[in-house]
């Protein structure tokens, strides 16, 4: 399916994109006007665009319904700072009833059972359910058009960080499985991170990876070994070499009862490779590999 995007009404624009790209961390913003109404809002427009410094940038877009403005975009205008609550799993059935429309009068914190906690830079109050809060100053609002569906980008930078305990050890790291950050995808769709759903992927780091087209042509052809296990094999930074030392029951097993069907022989190791790249053991998969080359 292609679609030209210039073809289609704003409502279909936005299916189609919010679908797609996701999923979207979100942004629950707390704000004040000038008269000193609260409003707080959750955006999935919202992501870290630098640090140093520290830039955020979420979109309080044109309601695509009636080309309207939302009460936040109002809000930094009038008061250029806001609070960015970090929304849990535990809070987003409360987070999600936020969203909706009240009067600008009504608070949401008391709406959606919120409680307000005094920022300790900016005007508007943190919600305490939260338990990461950033304290931001407005440095610029940017149009992105006047239809509905147009985005307003609220550039902040953030200025303090409160973090609770429990997320962090003894030396304060976060601990990335004990915070179930929950994400936005299309229509009523959300995801949670949590253990269950985390994995690692080695990041590259200043030395670079051998690259795929390096790879042996056996290894690099395999009809067993996936784009992904070509990847985690190509991320080392030198070819590497058989070691004497390595040893390895299963192997052993494979080469005993494969010897005579070479082919047969290849299957099986790449399979047994594939098993241990799937638990993250490239070196010990690299050399099940190199048992027979």
């Amino acid at each position: 399916m292609i679609i030209d995007l210039k073809d289609l009404k704003p409502a279909e624009k936005q299916y189609y994109l919010q679908h797609v790209v996701a999923p979207r961390p979100i942004c629950f913003a707390s704000t004040i006007d000038k008269a000193g109404h609260v409003n707080l809002s959750p955006f999935s427009f919202f992501n870290l665009f630098s640090s140093n410094p520290p830039v955020v940038v979420f979109s309080p877009s044109r309601r695509v319904r009636d080309n309207t403005t939302k009460h936040t975009l109002e809000n930094v205008l009038e008061v250029p700072e806001v609070v960015i609550n970090i929304v849990t799993y535990d809070m987003v059935q409360q987070t999600s009833l936020a969203s909706c429309e009240f009067p600008k009068e009504v608070n949401e914190f008391t709406k959606a059972g919120f409680t307000e906690e005094p920022a300790t830079l900016v005007k508007p109050p943190m919600v305490k359910e939260s338990k990461v809060k950033m304290e931001c100053k407005v440095v610029e609002v940017k149009s992105l058009g006047n239809e509905g569906g147009a985005g307003n980008l609220v550039i902040c930078e953030v200025l303090r960080m409160h973090i609770d305990d429990s997320l962090v050890d003894e030396n304060r790291k976060l601990d990335q499985r004990k915070i179930n950050h929950v994400a936005r995808l299309g229509g009523d769709w959300y995801c949670v991170v949590n253990e269950h759903n985390l994995f690692q992927v080695e990041k590259p780091n200043v030395q670079l990876g051998i690259g795929i087209d390096a790879l042996p042509a056996s290894i690099r052809n395999s009809k067993i070994l996936s784009g992904n296990n070509l990847g985690q094999l190509a991320n080392v930074h030198d070819m590497p070499v058989v070691e004497p030392s390595f040893d390895d029951n299963h192997l052993k097993q494979i080469i005993q009862y494969y010897s005579i069907n070479p082919d047969e022989m290849e299957k099986e190791i790449h399979s047994y490779a594939k098993k241990l790249l799937n638990e993250c053991k490239v070196k010990e998969a690299w050399q099940v590999l190199l048992a027979t080359s």
